[in-house]
This record gives structure tokens, sequence and C-alpha cells, in this order.
């Protein structure tokens, strides 16, 4: 519950603030005709999302259990890189995210209303295909019972709020530090979706050690105790993982985190006056 509340929470905020900036520029510049194009790109881009995740579970369940358990596993490693690379991707960019669309505006605007919807939504149907696919693969994880299901949905509504608030000014909250903490949050459940991929490939006999088993903590966690929903929840691991699990967990949790503390250290390069003038 808590890995599908985080996930939709942290997407759900990063697609509303992008409507958000789209429609606030469009009414600031005496655009707001083209807002409703806005929201037409917005409701096809949630629309794809959804297609996307029922996809995913319908191919799932078609395929025989050794297909089954491969299609699963390149899943999860597909997702994993994904949202690495969206959340180093915000860290890097987060603070000029709202030039950039302005400038996208700008140009779709001057091409007319098509242009306008598509541009909505490319922008929000690359967080609604990160949030699906990385969502089905935590489901994965976890059994994607309706505690997630319900985590899910609560994350969305809140990120949704949120997103309304801000757009409205009756909230204001700091965007470097959300994206901080929830970018290192999806780090670790990103660790344990890779040794669920792993996992799942080793089932399907793609990778050696599926019966080396590193250690076993299923005594301590029960599957039907909350003790249990809880680890899964936070680390989104096996309770009887493999040697190979843990060094992938390992491979993957820390130099990632490394590199993205590293990254949000960085301070942002200015512009050099040439530059500025260059790009007027």
């Amino acid at each position: 519950m808590l890995a599908a509340f985080l996930i939709t929470l942290r997407e759900g905020l990063e697609a509303a603030l992008i409507v958000s900036i789209l429609i606030a520029y469009l009414v600031k510049t005496d655009r707001g005709g083209s807002v409703r194009y806005v929201w037409a790109g917005v409701g096809a881009a949630a629309v794809f999302s959804l297609a996307l995740g029922g996809a995913l579970a319908v191919a799932a369940d078609e395929l025989p259990e050794q297909a089954q358990a491969a299609f699963e596993g390149t899943m999860a490693l597909l997702a994993v890189g994904f949202v690495t690379w969206m959340v180093f991707w915000m860290a890097r960019n987060a603070r000029a995210l709202k030039n950039e669309l302005h400038a996208h505006v700008d140009k779709a605007a001057a091409a007319g209303a098509g242009a306008v919807a598509a541009m909505a939504f490319i922008a929000v149907s690359r967080e609604g295909f990160e949030t699906a696919l990385f969502l089905w693969s935590s489901f994965q994880t976890t059994g994607g019972g309706w505690a997630d299901i319900l985590g899910g949905l609560l994350g969305l509504a809140t990120a949704i709020a949120l997103g309304l608030f801000i757009y409205r000014g009756a909230l204001r909250i700091n965007l470097a530090t959300f994206f901080k903490w929830t970018g290192v949050a999806l780090i670790v459940i990103a660790a344990g979706v890779f040794t669920y991929g792993i996992h799942e490939l080793q089932e399907a006999g793609l990778l050696f050690g599926e019966d080396s088993i590193a250690f076993d903590i299923s005594g301590a966690f029960p599957e039907s105790s909350a003790q249990y929903a809880v680890f899964r929840g936070l680390f989104a691991v096996r309770t009887v993982p493999s040697w190979l699990e843990v060094f992938v967990w390992f491979a993957y949790l820390v130099p990632t985190m490394w590199l993205f503390f590293r990254t949000i250290r960085r301070p942002m390069k200015t512009p050099s006056p040439a530059a500025v003038d260059s790009a007027a």
C-alpha cells in the first residue's frame, strides 16, 4: 500500500504541476480559450495510462507460466530503468521545468489547438506511462491486493488535491524537498522491484542461482501479518531471497543513491550573459 501511495503521489503531483503550469501560463497570456485543449490532452493521456496498465495485466495472464515469469521480469527491469531516469531527470531539471513548458506552450499555441492538446498529452502521458509500468511491477512484488489499489488511489487523490491547492495559491510546499525525499523513497522501492525482476528471470530459467538462498526471515514476517505488509510495502523484496537478488539490490541501491544525492547537491548552472543575449 505504501509503495503504491508513494508512486502515484510522486508521479501524480508531477503531472498536476505540469498541468497547472500550462493552464496558468495560458490564462496569464490571454489564451484562456486554449485551456480546454489542454484538458483534452490530459484526458487522452489518462486513458492511455489506464489502457497500458490493463494491457500489461492481460498480457501477463495470457502467457504460459515460464513465459509469464520472463515477461514480468523484463517489465520490472524496464520499469526500474524508466523510474531511475525520471528521478534523475527531475533532480536535474525541476528548476528549469516552468520556463521549458512556457516555451512549449508558445510554440504549440502558435501552431493551433491540436498542437496544444498534443503537447499536453505528451507531457502528461510520460508521467502516466512511468506510473502504469512501475505501479504494475510494484503490484507484482506485493501481490496487488485491495490495499495496494487503495494506496494508489489515495496517492493520486492527494496529488490532485495538492496540485489544485498550489494552483489556487492556497498552499506552498518546498518542491525541491518533496522531490528529494520522494526520489529517495522511489529508489528504495525500485531496488526491490529490481530484485523481483531478477527473481522472475530466475524462475523463467534465464538466470542462475534461484536455489542459492541467502537468508530466510519469513518467520519474522509471516505473510498474513501486518509486519509483512509493511516490510513488502517499504522494501518490495522477498523474505527468502537468493544471493543474486541480494547482490543486485545492493548493486543498484548504493551507487544509485550516491549519484542521486550528488546530483541534487550540484549547483544549477546559470547561463552566461552572452548565452542570454543569444537566446533573446
